[in-house]
C-alpha cells in the first residue's frame, strides 16, 4: 500500500522508521526497564543542555547537577526572547522543526524541536490514534481547525491536508448557514473520524441536536471523534456521543511538546486519560516546586526527554491537573485537567467564532523579538473588544493597523478594538492567564 503520509514526513527529514521503531521498543519495556529508561533519559537531556545550550546553562546557573528537584522550573516568560538565543549548539532554524505556540495561555512564543524529536511526536500520535483503528495514511479525517487566510499559508495547509488525507472545515465562521454546508459534506464524503477544536465540534453537535440528526445516520463510515486544545466538559461529551453516534476521545497536548494525555479504553476499565510516558516526563508540583502526592492538584510541569534543539526541562505548561492515585511511572493517569476552556465570540453578523480563532490573529503580532510578552482579549459588547498587552515597546499605529486587518480578515470588518499596554495582566487564582473572555 502506498503510504503517502509517512512518505511526506520522511521526505521532509523526519526519520519516521527509526522513530516508530524506538517508540515500539519503549512501549514494550517492563516496569523496571521503563524506570531505568526514564532516569537515563532525564540525566541525558539535562547534561546535553547544560553542555550545549547557553540559555539553559544560564537559567540553571550551573554546568552540573546531582538532584533533579534542584533544577529550575522553566516558565513561558523565560522563553520570551529570540529563538536563536535559545537553540543548542549545532541546531539552527534550517535543520530543526520551528513553530509558534497558540498563545492560548496569553504567553505566545516561537519554539524548536530537532527533527528526530518531532518524528517521535508523530510516531506518538500515530500509535495513540491507532488504538481506535485510525491510520493517518488511509483514514479520512474531517478536520475542525483554523487555516491561514493569506494565499501562500492557505495553500500550504491545503497541501498538508491532501498529504494527510483530511478535509478541513474552517472554524472562523460557524453560523447556521455554514454548519448546514458542513452537514452536506458529511452526507457526501466517507469520513472515518473527526478531529479538531472542542468548542467548534460542540457547536456542530448543538446544530445537529436542533435538527434532530445523529451524524452516523448520514455518514455511517464514522468511527470516532478526537477533540483537542480546549476543555471537554462531561455534559458536552454526552451531547457529542448522542449526536455523533460514535466514541468521543479526549486529547490533551501542546505543540511545543507532544501529545501529553490521550483517552484510553482498555477492556474492563472506564475511560482513562493515559499520560504519555514514552517521550515525556510529567510532574505535578505545588507553588514551591515540590512534587505533590497523586490525587492532589498542582501545576503540570513537563520534561521533553528527546528534544536536543531546545530545552523543555521541568517546563511549566500553565495548566493545573491531578494524577490519579493508581498512577505509576510507566502508566500515569491524568484524573483531571483544570483550565484550557475558551469562550465563543458571537459577532454582529451572527458569526460564532471560538476563542482559539484569536490564535490566528496573534500570529500577526508575534515577532521573534520578544516585544509582546503577554496579551488578553475581552469581548465587552457584540462589536467591541479590548486587548490588554505587556510589551517592552508600545504598539505603533502600523502594528495596530496590521492587527486590525488580520481581525477583519479572520473575523469580520467594522469591529471596534481598543489597545491598552500594561505592566502586568490580571491572572486567575491558579496563576492561569485566559487569552480570550466574552463578557456578553
Amino acid at each position: 500500500m502506498f503510504r503517502l503520509f509517512d512518505l511526506s514526513l520522511q521526505i521532509n527529514g523526519f526519520q519516521m522508521k527509526e522513530a516508530k521503531a524506538e517508540l515500539r521498543k519503549i512501549v514494550a519495556f517492563s516496569e523496571k526497564e521503563h524506570a531505568v529508561f526514564v532516569e537515563n533519559k532525564k540525566l541525558e537531556i539535562v547534561h546535553f543542555h547544560l553542555q550545549n545550550n547557553a540559555f539553559y546553562k544560564d537559567l540553571a546557573g550551573t554546568t552540573t547537577f546531582t538532584n533533579w528537584e534542584d533544577l529550575p522550573v522553566l516558565n513561558k516568560q523565560n522563553l520570551q526572547k529570540p529563538l536563536l538565543d535559545r537553540l543548542s549548539k549545532g541546531y539552527f532554524p534550517k535543520n530543526s522543526y520551528i513553530n509558534k505556540t497558540s498563545g492560548s495561555s496569553g504567553t505566545p512564543f516561537i519554539f524548536a524541536k530537532d527533527k528526530y524529536c518531532h518524528a517521535l511526536t508523530w510516531a506518538s500520535n500515530i500509535y495513540r490514534f491507532g488504538w481506535y483503528g485510525i491510520d493517518f495514511n488511509t483514514s479520512y479525517q474531517a478536520r475542525f481547525y483554523g487555516i491561514p487566510m493569506d494565499f501562500i499559508g492557505n495553500q500550504k495547509e491545503r497541501f498538508k491536508d491532501f498529504l494527510s488525507h483530511r478535509f478541513r472545515f474552517s472554524i472562523f465562521d460557524l453560523s447556521d448557514e455554514v454548519l448546514e454546508k458542513i452537514l452536506k459534506k458529511f452526507q457526501n464524503k466517507k469520513f472515518d473520524y473527526i478531529n479538531g477544536y472542542t468548542s467548534s465540534i460542540v457547536l456542530f453537535a448543538k446544530f445537529l441536536q436542533k435538527k434532530n440528526i445523529v451524524l452516523t445516520t448520514i455518514c455511517p463510515t464514522l468511527k470516532v471523534c478526537m477533540v483537542t486544545s480546549e476543555m471537554l466538559f462531561e455534559e458536552d461529551k454526552i451531547l457529542l456521543e448522542k449526536q455523533f453516534g460514535i466514541p468521543i476521545v479526549n486529547e490533551y497536548g501542546a505543540s511545543e511538546l507532544d501529545l501529553i494525555a490521550f483517552e484510553s479504553r482498555s477492556v474492563g476499565t472506564k475511560d482513562e486519560w493515559q499520560v504519555n510516558s514514552e517521550t515525556l516526563f510529567v510532574e505535578i508540583l505545588d507553588d514551591n516546586n515540590k512534587a505533590v502526592p497523586n490525587g492532589t492538584s498542582g501545576r503540570i510541569v513537563i520534561t521533553s526527554l528527546f528534544n536536543k534543539a531546545h530545552p523543555f526541562i521541568r517546563y511549566d505548561i500553565g495548566d493545573i491537573g491531578i494524577l490519579d492515585e493508581k498512577s505509576t511511572l510507566q502508566k500515569p493517569i491524568l484524573r483531571k485537567l483544570i483550565g484550557r476552556n475558551n469562550d465563543v465570540a458571537i459577532l454582529p453578523s451572527g458569526k460564532k467564532s471560538p476563542g482559539l480563532t484569536f490564535y490566528y490573529v496573534t500570529k500577526s503580532i508575534i515577532e521573534d523579538d520578544g516585544n509582546v510578552k503577554e496579551f488578553v482579549i475581552q469581548q465587552t459588547k457584540i462589536d467591541t473588544f479590548e486587548i490588554e498587552y505587556v510589551s517592552d515597546i508600545e504598539l505603533n499605529l502600523a502594528q495596530i493597523k496590521k492587527i486590525e486587518e488580520a481581525i477583519a480578515l479572520y473575523l469580520e470588518p467594522h469591529l471596534i478594538f481598543s489597545f491598552t499596554r500594561k505592566k502586568s495582566l490580571e491572572r486567575s487564582n491558579r496563576g492561569k492567564l485566559k487569552q480570550f473572555k466574552s463578557m456578553i
